[in-house]
């Protein structure tokens, strides 16, 4: 195997234990098996080609009017600028070292954001991420001098990158139960400029048409959306499961004007009695009597003036039929306008279940719709599902701030590779937001308690004890009692020291108490 371009971070325990059952990933890598003496060999053929498509595919998604404003919905919901505080803010509290290290952690997270200019570029960022449900970025750093951490973070089209994984199997058990151990010996990206397109269904990476670049894994940042096909092999982006709808929306939307300027106006028919006229002379003389009383004016617009199309026909101009002798004669009648043009129940339809794919609520799609705070009763149950949605997009989202953090922490010898797996498990990442459903939800419920501790104040220490008060219904946990308990006594001390210092002061500026009286 050949050296990947790139760094790679080396760990002390690189082995797989093994299993029976294979890895399941949600990075959409392309699974292979380990190869023989003459090389490997990669089947990207149509695994990349479908994903290629499918990421262009939801590109046009996103040009559409409706999906860009649910788009838009999302994006600016997860993504909120305000200019007191940042985006997106680093939470340490329930990582267990020192604050030495924390201080270095937050520190880094900051270079983080700064290297992808995050503060300006979140929306940007965030709505690729979104759109083709995948991002890579480049980690390029200083080889000459590894421990200044990363340099720069460039972003890199999820067309033309690919993530392989090598794994490895070996026999197990025997007889007709035998099944295979498989492990994973290795994975990297392979990276073509041109995409990974044409060739036959079996290539060698080194040759043909597939021929890539072969990167190591620690040198690319890769974030999904999580969401995979049937087949657990193929990324998925949010926009997936909107390409019926969206397409269902567009056909009715084509087909009702398509009715409309067919159906609209009022046509006249003339029969025009040709008698017993040859067929070639009819046809001549029916034409005469069109170009005799049709009289086609159209106005242009870049002149000004009125200019005669009567050599033009179309479908919405009037008809001119024969009559042969022995019929009424020549006849005019008129064919009725379409009656339901201003139906638009089914295009309706069809947005409301575009929105709903989304995950948006449809309320949104109404421009008539206001926004109120009132109480929490008040707010609709989407707009509930909407912002549990988004918490749920931020926390995929935050993987491509804990990858990135992670190679600057270790590059920069802060922490070890082994240390990371514990101390990422309590990191947070606190999003600005500017929803205030949530909050609104949380300060009446928390007036209810305040309402329902009051009345049951009276009975303390006869029905009920402190301690149950706290724990059935302030929904105190142990702890919180127990932080609580110091943080009032740490007030009640600064209370007794300020008072301490107000009486030490008075009495250095000569003033004095009163006595109390005698008994």
């Amino acid at each position: 195997m050949a050296e990947l371009f790139g760094f790679e971070i080396k760990r002390k325990n690189q082995d797989d234990l093994g299993s029976f059952v294979t890895k399941s990933e949600d990075d959409g890598a392309v699974v292979v098996a380990e190869g023989g003496v003459y090389g490997q060999y990669v089947d990207l053929e149509q695994t990349s080609k479908t994903e290629g498509e499918l990421v262009t595919r939801y590109r046009k998604m996103a040009m559409q009017p409706e999906c860009e404003n649910a788009i838009d919905d999302v994006v600016n919901e997860s993504i909120v600028y305000d200019p007191e505080s940042h985006v997106v803010e680093i939470n340490l509290d329930r990582v267990k070292v020192s604050d030495t290290i924390k201080d270095k952690i937050a520190e880094e997270f900051e270079n983080v954001k700064d290297i992808l200019d995050f503060e300006r570029q979140a929306y940007e960022i965030f709505r690729h991420w979104y759109i083709d449900g995948r991002l890579y970025f480049h980690v390029i750093i200083d080889e000459q001098d590894v421990k200044s951490g990363i340099r720069e973070l460039r972003y890199i089209d999820p067309r033309k990158i690919r993530k392989v994984r090598v794994q490895e199997k070996k026999p197990a058990g025997s007889g007709p139960n035998q099944i295979n151990l498989t492990r994973t010996k290795q994975e990297y990206f392979l990276y073509n400029d041109k995409g990974f397109k044409g060739g036959p269904g079996t290539v060698n990476p080194a040759q043909g048409t597939s021929q890539g670049l072969k990167i190591a894994k620690d040198s690319i940042l890769h974030c999904t959306s999580g969401l995979m096909d049937e087949a657990n092999k193929m990324v998925l982006s949010h926009l997936h499961k909107a390409i019926k709808p969206l397409n269902q929306l567009r056909v009715l939307e084509d087909a009702t004007v398509i009715y409309r300027i067919s159906r609209a106006p009022e046509r006249r028919i003339f029969y025009i009695d040709v008698g017993n006229l040859p067929k070639l002379k009819a046809e001549q003389y029916l034409r005469d009597m069109m170009a005799k009383h049709k009289n086609r004016l159209v106005y242009d617009a870049s002149t000004g003036e009125l200019r005669d199309d009567r050599k033009f026909m179309t479908m919405l101009e009037d008809y001119w039929l024969p009559r042969r002798e022995g019929g009424k004669g020549t006849e005019i009648t008129t064919l009725p306008g379409g009656q339901n043009l201003g139906e638009m129940d089914d295009v309706l339809y069809f947005q409301k279940k575009l929105y709903r794919a989304l995950n948006v609520p449809v309320s949104r799609l109404e421009p008539e719709a206001g926004f109120s705070l009132g109480r929490a009763s008040e707010i609709s149950r989407d707009e509930i599902k909407f912002q549990k949605f988004i918490a749920r997009l931020r926390l995929k989202f935050a993987r491509l701030f804990e990858l990135a953090l992670e190679k600057q922490l270790v590059l920069k010898g802060i922490i070890t590779p082994e240390d990371w797996p514990a101390i990422r498990r309590e990191i947070k990442f606190d999003f600005v937001t500017d929803s205030h459903f949530s909050e609104l939800k949380q300060l009446e419920i928390f007036r209810e308690q305040l309402s329902a501790v009051n009345d049951v104040d009276p009975y303390l220490g006869k029905y009920f004890s402190l301690n149950w008060v706290k724990k059935n219904i302030l929904k105190q946990t142990d702890k919180d009692i127990e932080n609580m308990h110091a943080e009032m006594m740490a007030d009640a001390e600064a209370d007794q020291e300020l008072q301490d210092e107000m009486g030490d002061q008075a009495q250095q500026n000569g003033d004095s108490f009163p006595e109390a009286p005698p008994e």
